[in-house]
């Protein structure tokens, strides 16, 4: 089904989703639209099994409770395992789930087209001016 859509000719409606898929379709954009559960889906997609102070090291400028935040709704999605050993200091370990690696591999688009149109949208920003709202 996936390269039916992914072949739709441009201006055909997407197939006809059910009330259920539409719901998840939307939790999970709201969900991932996030930008530490898209960063931390990056992180761990690129170094394996991490320590809980080693993904917030990578993902850089979240808080430790935004960070617990992010990790535990991601891990009640199934998108990652948490692991944790029964040693003095406590041992936590975070790696992405087969449903977490196949999220991380839609993304990859999106750091595609970043990294294609990086220029394009610096150009257009600097003709646009401020940045929106500050003015």
């Amino acid at each position: 089904m996936a390269n039916v859509v992914m072949n739709r000719p441009v201006g055909e409606p997407w197939p006809k989703a059910t009330p259920e898929i539409e719901a998840l379709v939307r939790e999970m954009i709201g969900r991932v639209a996030d930008k530490w559960t898209l960063l931390i889906l990056e992180v761990l997609e690129e170094h394996g099994t991490l320590r809980f102070t080693q993904v917030g090291e990578r993902v850089g400028d979240i808080s430790q409770k935004m960070l617990t935040k992010t990790l535990r709704q991601m891990e009640f999605d199934g998108l990652l395992t948490r692991t944790v050993y029964p040693v003095i200091p406590p041992k936590v370990e975070y790696a992405l789930t087969p449903l977490g690696l196949s999220l991380s591999e839609a993304f990859c688009p999106v750091w595609e087209w970043a990294q294609r149109h990086h220029a394009q949208v610096m150009a257009a920003r600097e003709t646009f001016g401020s940045a929106p709202g500050a003015e």
